[in-house]
């Protein structure tokens, strides 16, 4: 027995109005606490489901400008690798915050 996909697409440029009956509806949802939605009809996920998961390939965090002062030194040491010292300076700021966060701290 074959069964027959029906295909829909939703044109979010051109969305119906919500009705009074949705807009009471989605205004009782917001009001909810946490502790009163019902999770059964969702599967717990474990360690297995984020096995294969991957970062989102999207993600850009937002860039805030800055003054930083180093040791002279440690500037040269950037420079001297070429142009990008400064995206090189936040990539390893950033590799000392995941690996802190995740409690993998270095020894000094």
């Amino acid at each position: 027995m074959s069964k027959k996909i029906i295909r829909y697409e939703l044109d979010l440029n051109n969305l119906s109005p919500l009705t009074d009956e949705k807009k009471e509806e989605l205004k009782r949802l917001s009001q909810m606490p946490d502790s009163e939605i019902n999770y059964s009809d969702i599967p717990p996920l474990d360690d297995k489901f984020w096995q294969n998961a991957v970062k989102n390939p999207f993600y850009k965090p937002t860039k805030t400008p800055t003054t930083v002062r180093v040791d002279s030194d440690v500037l040269a040491w950037l420079k001297a690798q070429g142009k990008g010292y400064q995206t090189r300076m936040n990539s390893i700021l950033r590799k000392a915050m995941i690996r802190s966060i995740h409690g993998e701290h270095e020894k000094p």
